[in-house]
């Protein structure tokens, strides 16, 4: 027996993106965004409308870093989501994180969140069904704290996923399985 659900984004986990980006006097602006991903390898899509401030600010710098979000900081990823740089020009001052300035694009990098994508803005597509902001990763860098013997070790970045159907926050952290290895077993 299955139970009907409500239509809702449902699909599960959603990412949980920080987008950071320059505003026009320096200043920093962070959004939450749980709908966006990896097109190809180097491509990174975020499906933003153009009212965001951070969408203005991509275009207008060219660049943006998505940074994952961590359990350490659920607070204040989730204040990313839900205060506007459109109505608070310090949202980012607000939450007492700190940023460094990003190695490859003209875009800050929140020191605070472990793994972060420097993105080239590439083009903002505005369709029916909009794709919204396409980048070109030109840099990603994680913090000693999430390295392992030379290697990302994402159990310890303690990412957090987005439920849309209750408006959860979820801990991705514990490696279940080996991608392109253990579906062989069924191969015989």
């Amino acid at each position: 027996m299955r139970t009907k659900l409500s239509i809702t984004e449902g699909i599960f986990p959603m990412p949980v993106l920080m987008v950071a980006t320059y505003n026009e006097d320096g200043s920093v602006n962070v959004m939450n965004a749980a709908w966006g991903t990896m097109q190809e390898r180097e491509t990174v899509v975020l499906n933003l409308t153009e009212t965001h401030k951070t969408v203005k600010n991509i275009k207008a710098r060219g660049a943006f870093t998505v940074s994952i979000a961590d359990a350490a900081h659920v607070i204040e990823a989730d204040y990313f989501g839900v205060e506007s740089g459109n109505r608070t020009a310090d949202k980012f001052t607000r939450s007492g994180l700190t940023v460094s300035k990003a190695q490859m694009v003209d875009a800050p990098v929140i020191n605070e969140f472990p793994l972060c994508l420097e993105c080239e803005f590439v083009e903002y597509q505005d369709g029916k069904y909009g794709c919204g902001v396409i980048g070109k990763v030109v840099n990603v860098t994680a913090d000693e704290s999430v390295m392992e013997n030379g290697k990302l070790n994402m159990s310890l970045v303690n990412a957090i996923a987005f439920d849309p159907y209750t408006h959860g926050y979820y801990k991705v952290t514990e490696r279940v399985g080996e991608a392109f290895k253990d579906g062989l077993k069924l191969k015989k």
